[in-house]
C-alpha cells in the first residue's frame, strides 16, 4: 500500500485503486509549502474532526477532485452546505463496505467545532480492513483503552498515530497506544507544524524502538511503501 504524506495529520493512501486523502490541511502549514494542491487527486476524503488543522483544505479539494467526503454527521453536513456534492457521514460505531474495503468509524477522546465555530460532532478514528491490507488512523486523541477494541476487531498491518503531545497522545502514550492495538509499525502524525506540538524526532524514533516497536517519520511530499 502507497502511503504519501502532506504534513500534519494529511496524508494519502492507495487502496486497491482507489486515491483516499486524510485530514486536507496543507496549503496552511508553513512547513508544506512544497506540496502543489492543485496535483493531489481524491476519490475519497476521512476527515477525523471539525478543526481547521484537518478541514482548512477540505471544501476546495472535495469539489475539485469531486470526492466522497466521509466524516462524522456535522462535518459531512458542513461539508454540504459549502457546496460539496458527494458525503457519507458516520459516527463511532458504525461501519460501511465502501468500494476499496470496510471501514469502521471508532471513538477519538478530543474536541471539535468547525472553522465557522459550530458544532463539529464528536471526534472519531478508522479502521480500514481492506485486501490491501489493515490500518488504524486514530485521528487527534488521547490514549483511551477502547483502544483495545481495535486489536479486537482486526489485525494491523500499520497504524497513523498522533505523537505532538499537548493536543494529543506525545510519544509516551502513542507507544502505549501501539501496544493495546497490537501494532509495531507506526507512522506518526501531529507534530513539528507549529510550537505547542514540536517534538525531539530522533528522540521520539528511539522511544519507539526501546519499545520495540518502528516508528515511520516520513518526509512531507514523499510517497512510500507500508
Amino acid at each position: 500500500m502507497k502511503y504519501t504524506c502532506y504534513g500534519h495529520s494529511c496524508f494519502a493512501v492507495e487502496i486497491q485503486g482507489k486515491k483516499v486523502l486524510f485530514d486536507p490541511f496543507i496549503t496552511h502549514n508553513e512547513l508544506a509549502k512544497k506540496v502543489d494542491i492543485s496535483k493531489i487527486e481524491a476519490d475519497y476524503i476521512f476527515v477525523s474532526h471539525g478543526h481547521d488543522d484537518h478541514t482548512a483544505d477540505l471544501i476546495e479539494l472535495a469539489k475539485r477532485t469531486g470526492a466522497k467526503v466521509v466524516a462524522n454527521y456535522e462535518v459531512a453536513m458542513w461539508a454540504l452546505k459549502n457546496g460539496v456534492e458527494k458525503v457519507h457521514p458516520m459516527n463511532p460505531g458504525g461501519k460501511w463496505k465502501f468500494s476499496f474495503g470496510t471501514v469502521k468509524c471508532v471513538t477519538a477522546q478530543h474536541s471539535s467545532s468547525l472553522p465557522d465555530g459550530s458544532y463539529g460532532g464528536c471526534p472519531v478514528g478508522f479502521v480500514f480492513m481492506t485486501e490491501d491490507g489493515n490500518f488504524y488512523y486514530s485521528g487527534d486523541t488521547a490514549l483511551t483503552l477502547d483502544m483495545e477494541l481495535v486489536a479486537a476487531l482486526t489485525t494491523l498491518d500499520f497504524a497513523v498515530l498522533p505523537i505532538g503531545d499537548n493536543f494529543t497522545m506525545g510519544i509516551e502514550d502513542a507507544i502505549a497506544a501501539s501496544e493495546l492495538i497490537e501494532c509495531d509499525k507506526i507512522i506518526g502524525v501531529h507534530y513539528n507544524t507549529f510550537g505547542y506540538v514540536k517534538i525531539d524526532t530522533e528522540e521520539a524514533v528511539k522511544q519507539f524502538d526501546d519499545a520495540g516497536i518502528e516508528l515511520i517519520l516520513p518526509e512531507i511530499g514523499s510517497t512510500i511503501e507500508v
